[in-house]
C-alpha cells in the first residue's frame, strides 16, 4: 500500500484524498536539519504515538505507543540519540512529544534517517495533526478526522511517497 503526496497540499491513498500541509520550504531531495523542508523519497511508516488522554481507542494496525509527559524526540545532531525517542533531559535538545498545541496527539513516525541516523540529515519527520494547515517544520500534517481515517487504512507495510 502506498500513500502519495500528490502535491504540497494533498495526500492520496486508494480512492481517498486528504488535505495536508508540508514543510514551509517545500520538498527537498537533500534535507538538512532545521531547513524547514519535507524530505523527498519513499519511506515506511513505523509507529503511532498517541495521547491516551485525548484518544481512548485508536483503530490502526500500526504498533501503538502512548505518549507520556517525559517523552521527547532528540533533534540534536551531535547527540548519540539523534532522531530517536528519548526521556526528556535538559542536557539534550529535543521536541516534546506531550504537547499542549495538540499537534502530536496523534503522530505517525516516518522512517526517514532512523536506522543509523546521519547527523544533520534531518530528524523528527512525522505525520501529525494540524488545525489550520499552516506549513510545518518539515513534517506532513492532516486534520484529526483525516488522520483517524488514514490510520484505519494503513498497515505496517504502508509506505509514503514524497516527491
Amino acid at each position: 500500500m502506498l500513500i502519495r503526496l500528490k502535491n504540497k497540499d494533498t495526500l492520496k491513498i486508494d480512492e481517498f484524498s486528504f488535505k495536508c500541509c508540508i514543510g514551509k520550504k517545500g520538498l527537498k531531495a537533500k534535507k538538512v536539519e532545521g531547513d524547514l523542508a519535507t524530505p523527498k523519497g519513499t519511506y515506511l511508516l513505523k509507529k503511532l504515538y498517541y495521547r491516551s488522554d485525548k484518544f481512548k481507542k485508536v483503530e490502526t494496525s500500526l504498533p501503538k505507543i502512548k505518549i507520556r509527559k517525559n517523552m521527547g524526540w532528540c533533534n540534536d545532531p551531535k547527540n548519540r540519540f539523534y532522531n530517536s525517542l528519548i526521556k526528556i533531559s535538559k542536557k539534550v535538545k529535543h521536541e516534546k512529544m506531550y504537547r499542549e498545541d495538540r499537534k502530536y496527539d496523534l503522530v505517525i513516525i516516518v522512517d526517514y534517517n532512523l536506522k543509523k541516523p546521519v547527523p544533520f540529515k534531518g530528524s523528527a519527520i512525522f505525520i501529525h495533526l494540524t488545525q489550520n494547515y499552516k506549513p510545518t517544520a518539515g513534517c506532513i500534517a492532516l486534520s484529526k478526522n483525516d488522520m483517524l481515517v488514514l490510520l484505519k487504512i494503513i498497515n505496517k507495510k504502508t509506505k509514503i511517497n514524497i516527491c
